[in-house]
C-alpha cells in the first residue's frame, strides 16, 4: 500500500512513529512534512496531503495529524475527491473504509496515545470498501464535490 502522510507541529513525534510503522508492514510512505516540531499551520499539512491522495494514479491512502485532527482533517476535505475520517478508535477507522470508501484518516496526538493510533492505522489499511449499498452513498459525497467548484 502507497501512503502519504504529514503533520503539523503537534503531530510530528505521532507522526514519525507511524510511518515507521507503516514502512515495517512493507508499505511505501512519502512524508510531506512538517520535518520538526517547530510551529507551523496545519492546513497546509492536510491540503498537501489531500491533494496528492485525490491525485494518485493508483490505490493511495492519506494519513494526517495535528493536536486534535478537528483543523487538518477540514483542510484535507476541503479538496475535492477526499474523504478523511477523524478517528478516535478502531471501529470507526474500520467503518470509514467500509462504508464510507475513506482515503485518508485523521487523527489528534493531543487526543489519543500510540497504542489507540497504531490501533486506528492498522484497522484503516486492512479494510476495504464493502461497495454494495455503500456505493450509491459514496457516489453522492463525490457529486457534492463536483457541485462545490
Amino acid at each position: 500500500m502507497r501512503w502519504f502522510v504529514g503533520s503539523d507541529h503537534a503531530g510530528f513525534a505521532l507522526k514519525r512513529h507511524l510511518c515507521e510503522l507503516l514502512r515495517g508492514l512493507g508499505d511505501e510512505v512519502a512524508d510531506l512534512g512538517t520535518d520538526s516540531e517547530q510551529s507551523v499551520d496545519y492546513p497546509d499539512y492536510g491540503a498537501a496531503v489531500g491533494r496528492a491522495v485525490a491525485s494518485a494514479r493508483t490505490p493511495t491512502l492519506g494519513l494526517i495529524i495535528c493536536g486534535t485532527g478537528v483543523g487538518i482533517s477540514i483542510a484535507a476535505n476541503k479538496v475535492p475527491g477526499v474523504r478523511c475520517a477523524l478517528c478516535t478508535e478502531a471501529f470507526t477507522a474500520t467503518a470509514s473504509r467500509a462504508h464510507n470508501d475513506a482515503n485518508v484518516i485523521a487523527l489528534g496526538a493531543r487526543v489519543i496515545g500510540a497504542g489507540v493510533a497504531e490501533a486506528c492505522v492498522r484497522a484503516f489499511r486492512d479494510t476495504a470498501f464493502e461497495g454494495g449499498r455503500h456505493s450509491r452513498r459514496v457516489a453522492k459525497l463525490t457529486t457534492l464535490d463536483d457541485s462545490s467548484r
